[in-house]
């Protein structure tokens, strides 16, 4: 997003219809995926209203595997839409995928059944993901503000489905019966996967047909398959010296979870470095995929500590909030819905101010802004501490304090997350567009699994360490803002001119 972006409720002027589709198909997959993301850690630990009965470590650690997986996944989704299938029949595969992978955790099978659930609907997920927000750069191929404007519109569909599924299925998880809520997920993707198959035949037709390897030139293609086969036999040989080391231990949950920051941290660092050394790339294309390195690192930083929203926020929210309103305890996965809310609330607002600032010449360029998003998360565990605080003394505390703490989770996200949609797909190189998208999602795949190992901290035997723990995610994220702010020119000048 720059300073010239289009405030939301006018920029809707002279789009093409495909984004509404792409819009409304997005919608109804972050309905699923949000809705149930809300209510897993609470199933996991719950053992009492005939969840799984784990303990918040063990279920925190299954958490973070998940919602890392979820977004892992979605750099081999970019590789096979940018190589096999092409953008449009990835999204729909993959949404196929993610519905049935619900219907699976719908059904109360068990253990086994409902892990096999989990890994079907992060296959879907991993596949659809980076390639939509593909498309929705495809249909501006002119770039500029109009692109810009267009992912804002598409941000405000991500969390409208996010609202409407925490609602929807976080009630009927918490308060009908889990398997319902996980049901009210499959229902919303297959919505999802109608909106697509229908109106994208008419809107979508001329877009993500053919992948980008078939138009590259057969030489090019070619000489490409060789340094991915090397980079996935060398990241094999490594991950198995570290399980054989002792370094890793990827056979229990725990231990998976710890290892999969590693396997993350690889995969991110190596897969970028394939692309600057043996992509084929000028010096242009390299800076600016540097670039996107860095950005990369602000986002993985940025998620870790607003994804903690469905771990140690959902279980401060359930155990040391005050969840009576008017009588009636609501309950307590309806404060993901905060964020949401809040950003569908601040959005035109913050597009205005772009608008405001360009109108006066001033810039603020999409560095800054990554760094302005690591400072305001900061700002959101300040507040955190002080909650915390509280919630030793054997009160528990106002739901102001996650309010407040929403509220600038949700600022934050403003500042980062369609900012770095638009730049993703502008500095990306064209036959790598999917790929690095899909590298932008992993970031938040690293960021997803350190939230789900800190809320393992949140034992009942270690309730003393929760304001020392909020403070320390706040030191590193306030740390992190303020380099970052230290590189802002260096940064934009790499990026070549491209705002």
């Amino acid at each position: 997003m720059t300073p010239t972006t289009t405030a939301p409720s006018t920029a809707s002027v002279g789009h093409p219809p495909g984004l509404y589709v792409l819009f409304f198909t997005e919608m109804w997959e972050r309905f699923s995926y949000y809705g149930m993301r809300a209510i897993l850690l609470a199933f996991l630990i719950d053992n009492v209203s005939g969840g799984m009965g784990l303990s918040v470590a063990e279920g925190a650690a299954i958490y973070g595997i998940y919602t890392s997986s979820v977004y892992l996944l979605s750099l081999p989704g970019g590789w096979i839409a940018d190589n096999v299938l092409g953008q449009r029949k990835s999204i729909f595969l993959g949404g196929i995928v993610i519905m049935i992978g619900h219907i699976v955790l719908a059904v109360p099978g068990g253990t086994s059944l409902f892990y096999i659930g989990l890994l079907i609907v992060s296959l879907g997920t991993g596949l659809l993901k980076p390639n939509i927000s593909t498309l929705v750069g495809e249909l501006y191929p002119e770039g500029g503000a109009r692109k810009d404007a267009a992912f804002s519109i598409f941000y405000m569909g991500i969390n409208l489905g996010s609202l409407l599924g925490i609602t929807i299925v976080g009630y009927l998880g918490q308060k009908v019966g889990w398997h319902y809520g996980f049901g009210a997920a499959a229902v919303g993707m297959g919505l999802g996967i109608i909106t697509f198959r229908l109106a994208g035949q008419k809107y979508l037709s001329h877009l993500g047909n053919v992948p980008e390897a078939v138009v590259a030139t057969t030489a090019k293609s070619t000489s490409n398959n060789g340094p991915i086969l090397a980079f996935l036999a060398v990241m094999v040989v490594v991950l198995g010296a570290l399980q054989l080391t002792g370094v890793i231990d990827l056979t229990t949950a725990q231990g998976l979870a710890k290892g999969m920051g590693t396997i993350i941290s690889m995969i991110a660092l190596g897969y970028f470095l394939f692309i600057l050394l043996a992509g084929g790339l000028d010096t242009v294309e390299k800076k600016r995929v540097s670039v996107l390195f860095i950005f990369f690192l602000g986002a993985a930083l940025y998620w870790a500590g607003n994804e903690q929203q469905g771990s140690s926020l959902q279980i401060f929210a359930d155990r040391y909030t005050d969840l009576v309103f008017f009588g009636w305890q609501i309950p307590s996965s309806w404060f993901q819905n905060l964020n949401p809310a809040f950003i569908l609330l601040f959005s035109p607002v913050l597009a205005s101010l772009w608008i405001f600032l360009a109108n006066r010449k001033i810039n603020y360029p999409v560095p800054a802004k990554f760094a302005t998003s690591l400072l305001l998360v900061g700002l959101a565990y300040v507040i955190m501490v002080i909650a915390a605080k509280i919630a030793l003394t054997g009160t528990r505390t106002s739901p102001l304090f996650l309010t407040g703490t929403y509220l600038f989770f949700t600022l934050g996200e403003l500042f980062l997350s369609p900012v770095g949609l638009s730049a993703f797909s502008k500095l990306a190189p064209k036959r790598y567009t999917s790929q690095l998208m899909g590298l932008w999602f992993v970031g938040s795949s690293l960021g997803n699994l350190v939230a789900g190992l800190f809320a393992g901290g949140f034992d009942e035997k270690n309730v003393s360490q929760m304001p020392v723990l909020f403070q320390n995610v706040a030191l590193v994220l306030l740390g992190g803002g303020a380099l970052l702010l230290l590189f802002v020119r260096p940064l934009k000048r790499w990026m070549g001119g491209i705002e």
